[in-house]
């Protein structure tokens, strides 16, 4: 049987615990033929990285979200200020990727396997109450021989199974409108039309204002008004006839 992608939440290890625990579960995946993929930790990308784990979503079946303590605070004030101060102690934080990984894999349907460290703050979507089941456990590799862990784990496995591959769908530009013509190129694909559309005009522009040439104004002056010379030197001088066009000759005497 191929081996299934899935996608690992997890954050920098900071402590040989840590580091033993993140180990042991994916171990664990790959004794079950599910190969364990994590951006930053064994797989790498040029991109920024919510581009990377976008890409690398789209070819896992599945995703695992192993929160981690993160950050400590010895004390603190919730709500501060408010008529619901409260005072906080001893409150230990998971990485916040935890949170964007797990919602970006709910938005595209993967299932989830949550599995959080004791002691760690339970908010957002590391909280029960969604559509997955959010398992505590302490970081000993005994917590994952638990009936509870290996229940959830092959129930998990089984919907990662049933996933199936997401190729993107061939577009026939044929049927396609302008909007979805648009929508479905890339931003820097849509500043390379834009760039060159605006070229196209400019040059279009140009040509023209060659090509063309310049309108003369064909309406003859109103009865009664003389017409305005650009240059009072070109008016008729007294001795002269005026011809059409302001041109004069010598008015011969009688």
């Amino acid at each position: 049987m191929d081996e299934k992608l899935v996608f690992v939440s997890v954050g920098a290890t900071a402590t040989p615990e840590q580091e033993s625990f993140v180990r042991l579960i994916e171990d664990r995946l790959r004794s079950e033929s599910l190969s364990p993929k994590t951006v930053g930790r064994n797989t790498f990308s040029a991109d920024a990285p919510l581009k990377a784990i976008t890409e690398l979503m789209e070819h896992c079946s599945g995703i695992v979200v192993i929160a981690l303590e993160r950050s400590f605070f010895p004390a603190g004030i919730d709500k501060r200020g408010g008529p619901l101060q409260a005072s906080l102690a001893d409150v230990r934080l998971p990485t916040p990727w935890n949170h964007i990984e797990a919602a970006m894999a709910y938005t595209k349907h993967l299932p989830l396997l949550v599995i959080v460290e004791a002691g760690l703050k339970a908010e957002g979507l590391l909280e029960p109450g969604y559509d997955w089941y959010v398992q505590t456990l302490p970081l000993e590799a005994t917590a994952l021989g638990s009936n509870e862990f290996n229940g959830v784990l092959a129930d998990w496995k089984e919907k990662v199974l049933a996933q199936q591959p997401r190729r993107p769908q061939a577009l026939n530009p044929a049927e396609l409108s302008i909007a979805d013509l648009l929508g479905a190129l890339r931003p820097v694909q849509l500043w390379s039309v834009a760039i060159a559309l605006a070229g196209l005009l400019a040059g279009a522009f140009s040509l023209g204002a060659r090509l063309v040439p310049p309108l003369k104004d064909t309406t003859p002056p109103a009865q009664g008004v003389v017409p305005r010379l650009a240059n009072p030197a070109d008016a008729p001088q007294a001795g002269t006839v005026p011809l059409r066009g302001w041109m004069s000759v010598p008015k011969l005497s009688s």
